[in-house]
């Protein structure tokens, strides 16, 4: 006479090895084909069934036998597919907002690259005297009162100059707008 599913799973339960062996074998085919057939994939449902088999012996230790041990075993290949499935859909979430996440990131670079190139062409626009100025003030980042030491000018006359480079700027980006 075999020993019922129930006796195999308490068994296997308390650590017996070859009650949970006798389970697996007796019930692998059905646990691959239920997730064969929830799936619609052999290699998904493969990987599924083995899956389940390797988690089955911890998972055991919570069957309380209030059900035939198919039920609960049915109710484990669902739940392992579901798991799946959220899984999945949790990467591919993810993967999409990685995508739209590299597009913008693209796009501000692309947005910055193109406030760069008019700059560096509005700057050659300027006067000799303006453009070293911004050179050591904003390039170099100098105080006012070094770069009129190095340019041999009062650190008015360099306040003066970057007052102007901005209002040219302005009248320069309004102008392009246009």
């Amino acid at each position: 006479m075999d020993t019922s599913d129930e006796t195999l799973a308490t068994a296997a339960a308390g650590g017996d090895r070859s009650a949970f062996a006798a389970l697996v074998e007796r019930h692998y085919d059905r646990i691959y084909g239920l997730a064969y057939r929830l799936t619609g994939l052999r290699a998904e449902a493969q990987d599924l069934a083995q899956d389940i088999c390797a988690a089955l012996p911890a998972k055991l230790r919570n069957w309380r036998g209030e059900a035939r041990f198919t039920t609960w075993l049915y109710r484990v290949v669902v739940n392992a597919v579901h798991d799946q499935r959220r899984r999945q859909a949790t990467r591919a979430r993810a993967s999409s907002g990685w995508g739209d996440w590299e597009i913008a990131r693209q796009d501000e670079i692309a947005t910055q690259r193109e406030v760069q190139d008019w700059l560096a062409s509005a700057m050659t626009r300027l006067p000799p005297e303006l453009r070293d100025t911004v050179a050591l003030v904003l390039g170099e980042e100098m105080t006012q009162a070094e770069a009129g030491t190095v340019l041999g000018v009062s650190e008015g006359t360099i306040a003066w100059r970057m007052s102007e480079v901005k209002k040219r700027l302005r009248a320069m980006a309004a102008e392009d707008a246009k």
